[in-house]
């Protein structure tokens, strides 16, 4: 199973905008060099962001920075923002179980609820992680690389 790829790219994206800010701007088409997507891919994102309140993009080549405080923002929200599962339902289930089967009719009594546990302890873990967390990481391992 894999989540859309939209999360650890709003997590780059943001990465960048934080650790370039003080340097140059963070237009979308230097975001899409460093995380090697096409710029469209970015500025889609970069307007789910906005909406969410993550980020502020100014018009034109104005560039991007972040709208709140890094600690405030978690991994979670960032999945919420840029919409990694349909209809918010991490786990697709099969539309029409056979109900002539004993199986296919009590396959959702049996499944519904463990499965949405497991979306909740992963969305759980995703809000104890921030943006302060994954950049402050980020910074460490740069500087010691250096």
């Amino acid at each position: 199973m894999r989540i859309s790829s939209r999360l650890t790219i709003a997590i780059h994206m943001l990465a960048c905008i934080d650790t370039f800010k003080s340097t140059r701007k963070v237009t979308s088409d230097f975001l899409a060099g460093s995380i090697n997507v096409n710029p469209v891919v970015i500025r889609r994102l970069l307007s789910q962001l906005k909406a969410a309140g993550i980020v502020k993009v100014a018009r034109g080549t104005g560039g991007a920075e972040i709208a709140r405080p890094l600690n405030e923002i978690t991994v979670l929200d960032l999945f919420t923002a840029v919409d990694c599962v349909e209809g918010g339902d991490l786990f697709h289930f099969h539309e029409h179980p056979n109900p002539d089967c004993p199986v296919g009719r009590n396959i959702h009594a049996v499944l519904d609820g463990k499965l949405l546990r497991v979306q909740q302890a992963m969305e759980a873990e995703m809000q104890r992680i921030t943006m302060a967390d994954i950049i402050g990481e980020t910074r460490a391992i740069i500087a010691a690389r250096s």
